[in-house]
């Protein structure tokens, strides 16, 4: 197997952890790996100017778009905070468009699918993003089918991630189709993270839909459903925790968080017990009546509805038998 070269698109107001997550990733795999199948990753850009990351720091690109003709098994655009709003630049597009010939396997990480869309890339294929953007990028490129709540998605040779860390997920899963799950459940414990989240980004943490003001009333009874998440929790339970009637308890809660309270707690049980799947060897049974499921049959439905996943899958995807490092 020949070495693999690996291109990140980068540009002004790039993420710079859209960048760093992946490229990390491909680097600590090369420890586990053949020599003839390490990953060599370089950036490129418009020019070789450095370009500055949202977060301040520069960054310099490997190649140019002119030197960066073809050849990588991998090429992805890296996203950033302004991409979702801004024109597209002609020089970027223009060259972008031939990703297809460019690349076995070509898309992006986080709002890059923004670019991607500039160069009709899209169309007519299942993409995502980060999850606050996902509705502008339907709307913005109405021929490619947005999957709003999935980590990662691969239509072909075209994958794009969710939201920023997502990169490293999709990165994390190139490896392992490559390398094997073991690899990559290995590269997972050396950046200590994840081995592979399963399903939807937006329900990993319920908080993502926390109120802007932490003392409000909303946020209060999500403290108390995380604090209690083995408890039964109703509408009115959770209205007499603030002093709320029902109704004005449910139209507060969808307008500060979109979501309604049932919904909010079926996430949070949901939160809590991936994190003792993840941590713990605790039973089934034990994690089900904890998180308030009060059955391993309910918890494996809720899984299976919201992660595509069940408990037990889930839990599998980080108990895997550790590699050692090639040479090692």
């Amino acid at each position: 197997m020949a070495g693999q070269k690996v291109g990140i698109v980068i540009h002004e107001g790039v993420q710079a952890l859209d960048v760093a997550g992946p490229v990390d990733v491909f680097a600590e795999a090369n420890g586990y790996v053949a020599g003839d199948a390490q990953y060599e990753t370089v950036l490129i850009a418009a020019d070789r100017k450095p370009v500055r990351a949202s977060n301040g720091m520069q960054m310099m690109a490997d190649l140019s778009f002119e030197e960066a003709a073809g050849g990588f098994d991998m090429l992805f655009v890296a996203g950033g905070p302004a991409l979702p709003d801004a024109d597209p630049d002609p020089r970027f597009t223009e060259w972008l468009r031939e990703a297809p010939w460019r690349a076995s396997i070509y898309g992006s990480i986080c709002t890059g699918a923004f670019a991607l869309g500039h160069a009709g890339l899209l169309d007519d294929k299942r993409a995502t993003t980060h999850w606050q953007n996902a509705a502008r990028l339907a709307a913005r490129f109405p021929k490619a089918r947005v999957e709003p709540d999935l980590i990662y998605v691969r239509d072909g040779r075209l994958v794009t991630s969710a939201g920023v860390t997502a990169g490293i997920d999709l990165a994390l899963a190139l490896v392992g189709e490559r390398h094997g799950p073991a690899v990559a459940v290995a590269v997972a414990k050396r950046l200590v993270v994840v081995a592979q989240r399963q399903g939807g980004q937006s329900q990993f943490s319920p908080y993502l839909t926390a109120p802007a003001d932490p003392a409000s009333p909303i946020a209060r009874i999500q403290d108390h459903v995380m604090a209690h998440i083995g408890s039964r929790h109703t509408l009115q339970s959770l209205a007499e925790t603030v002093g709320m009637s029902t109704r004005n308890l449910a139209r507060h809660f969808v307008r500060e968080t979109g979501i309604t309270p049932h919904e909010f707690v079926e996430r949070a049980r949901v939160d809590a017990a991936r994190m003792r799947l993840e941590s713990s060897d605790m039973p089934l049974k034990a994690v089900a009546y904890d998180c308030g499921f009060g059955t391993t049959d309910r918890m494996r439905i809720v899984f299976s509805e919201r992660l595509g996943v069940t408990p037990a899958q889930y839990r599998a995807s980080f108990r895997r038998t550790e590699v050692q490092a090639a040479g090692s």
